[in-house]
Order: structure tokens, then sequence, then C-alpha cells
């Protein structure tokens, strides 16, 4: 059995290392050689997501750093913790950089023989005809335009600006978020003494006059910082794609839904969609049938109203603090402290972050 993968991405080549897994042939069909990635950017990746990585696609243990404790501020609470997220000095959720997994997931890929990397020097579509199964991981494609540009789209008016901080050594496994004035910041570990830092600005119109340094500093109460990296940015938008395929054509990836950066949860939805993906491969394997469009048509009658629930959730919160940051009452935030810290709706959040609400 082939299945084609269009595009060379990271959900690309993880859904092409878990379909190569189940000894199914895959091409990617990819418009360049190589692939350049910020060393600014990160992932989050659930405890519950990694387990799955690690059995089902492959061991990424070595570039994890675990993270055991979530705190969460507001500036209309000042230094007061707004929410705190812990399970027993367990492991919540790790961080690792999109270079360093994508480098490992290539390297393995290329001496697969399941596997088969072809580069295109156009964007025809010639190549439909040829594979039973296309899943589409490129946004730019003209396979994206011509039967994918019907989607829900908002835009939110604001950046996220990436950059990692060095800084002296401490016991570093605690992610930070603080909803400032201007909009979320996220500090995430990534060693000992090394931080991950995003933080998404709204009304960022002109991005080179903003001095992302002096507003990191601001809210900075843990690090000694020795150095900031190159800052990067790019700007935010939700997506939710109305259509998960055409015929035999399935989009995948950040085509099926787009999110806000705040809960670390874009790459954790991809996960678990890949989830539902290859057990349905494994069905349709076991029981002798084609890798074909009905292979579409399941997955999104599994997946798309929970996707849209689970990113319709994200959003929401968004718009909550979105809200409370234009207010100088602290009403709302001493709200969600009240709620966020009871221990039945914490254990209910950890787990929801954690596992969606797929399984």
């Amino acid at each position: 059995m082939k299945v084609c993968v269009v595009g060379d991405g990271l959900s690309a080549l993880t859904l092409a290392k878990a379909l190569v897994n189940q000894n199914v042939f895959v091409d990617i069909l990819a418009q360049k050689k190589g692939r350049k990635f910020s060393q600014s950017r990160t992932l989050g990746i659930s405890k519950n997501n990694t387990d799955f990585f690690n059995k089902n696609i492959i061991n990424i243990e070595k570039l994890l750093w675990k993270l055991t404790k979530i705190e969460i501020f507001t500036d209309n609470l000042k230094n007061e913790t707004l929410i705190n997220f812990e399970k027993n000095n367990n492991e919540l959720f790790s961080v690792i950089r999109n270079n360093e997994l994508y480098k490992i997931l290539e390297k393995d890929l290329s001496k697969n023989n399941y596997f088969k990397k072809i580069i295109l020097n156009n964007k025809k579509l010639s190549f439909i005809n040829d594979y039973e199964l296309i899943i589409n991981c490129d946004y730019f494609h003209n396979i994206t335009k011509k039967y994918f540009s019907k989607k829900i789209v908002k835009k939110y008016n604001s950046f996220a600006f990436t950059t990692i901080i060095k800084h002296e050594k401490i016991l570093n496994d605690t992610a930070i978020q603080v909803f400032t004035k201007r909009g979320p910041l996220a500090f995430l570990p990534i060693s000992n003494n090394e931080t991950s830092v995003v933080y998404s600005m709204h009304n960022s119109i002109d991005k080179k006059k903003e001095n992302i340094e002096e507003l990191i500093e601001l809210y900075n109460y843990k690090y000694k910082i020795n150095k900031i990296e190159k800052i990067d940015n790019f700007e935010l938008k939700s997506l939710n794609l109305r259509s998960y395929h055409h015929n035999n054509i399935l989009a995948f990836g950040d085509l099926l839904h787009k999110i806000h950066p705040l809960a670390g949860q874009g790459f954790n939805m991809t996960i678990r969609d890949i989830r539902v993906f290859i057990k349905i491969i494994k069905k349709r394997i076991d029981l002798g049938l084609p890798l074909d469009s009905s292979v579409n048509y399941e997955f999104e009658n599994s997946l798309r109203h929970k996707n849209f629930i689970f990113s319709t959730g994200i959003d929401l919160i968004h718009e909550f603090f979105n809200i409370e940051r234009k207010t100088k009452s602290n009403i709302l935030s001493k709200s969600v402290k009240f709620f966020g810290n009871n221990p039945s709706i914490n254990k209910m959040f950890t787990k929801i972050a954690d596992k969606g609400i797929l399984f």
C-alpha cells in the first residue's frame, strides 16, 4: 500500500513516520531540497502525546525538556499567582525545539525503505491520479488553493514574537504564562540555562519598533539573563477548515486547524489527529481494505466536530483574557483564580490540556 504526502514540514514528516511504521509506503512531495526552521521556535507536547510519540512514531525522549509545573499570572493581580497546575511533581508536558524534532524525523525517514522523497519543480496537480490516497500538509500548494479554500479564519490583530533567552543555571522545570496588557507572554524552559519565550502582542503593526527585550525584562522575575537571541515574529490567526477532504485528498496539520499559541496546543492537536488517522489505517490493513477516499470520510466524521469544539475553547480563553486585559478591574481575574484553583476544576483543565477531548 502506498500513500502520498504533500509537503515536508513537521506535520508531514511526523505523519509519514507514523505511516511507515505501519509498513505503508509513503511518497513525500516537496518543493525544495531542504527546509530551514527558526532557531527560536519550540513546541510544547503534553505527557499523553509524548508517550504516544515515543511508542508509535519515534523516540524523542533525549530531545525533550520536561516540565512539572505551570504558573499563570495576570497584570490585574500583579505578582499574585492566578492559577497553578501541577501533578504531584510529575511531568505535565515537555518542550522541544522545532529544528531538532525535524532533524531526527528527516534522518530516520531517509534510511527507511518504505519512504521516498520526491522534489517537484512545479506545483502542477498531475500527480493526483497516481495515488489512491493523498494527504496534503502544504498550505501554499496549488492543491490547497483549489480544493481547501473554504475555511473559518479569525485574525487576532497580533504578532507572536519568539526568542531564546540564555541565563544563569537554575532548576528550570516550571513554565510561566503572564497575561499582560499587551497580550500573553510565555516562558518555556528548554534547559537549566535556556528558556524559550513567546510573546503574543496585540496591535503590533510596526514590528521593528517593538522593544521586545525591554518587555521580556519587565515581566521576568526569575531569570538572570545573559543574552537574548535573535527575535523572530509571525502573524497570529485561528483557522478551521470547513471540509477536511476532497475525494481522495485529505487536508492535514495546520490546514485543518490553527489556534492561538497561548495554550501551546497547536502541535498537540496534530498529534491527536495522527492517533485517530493511524487507528483507521490499522483497521483497514487488518481487514485487507484499500487505503482510499473512504479513509478520509471516516477521519473527518471522527474528528471535525471535536477539533472545532477544542479550537473554539482556546479562542474563548483568548477572548476572555482579551477583555480582562482591557479593564482596570481585577474582578474577572479573582473569579478565574477562585475557580481555577478548585481541585476538581483544576484537575479537569489539566486532563483536557493533556488528552484533549478525544479520549
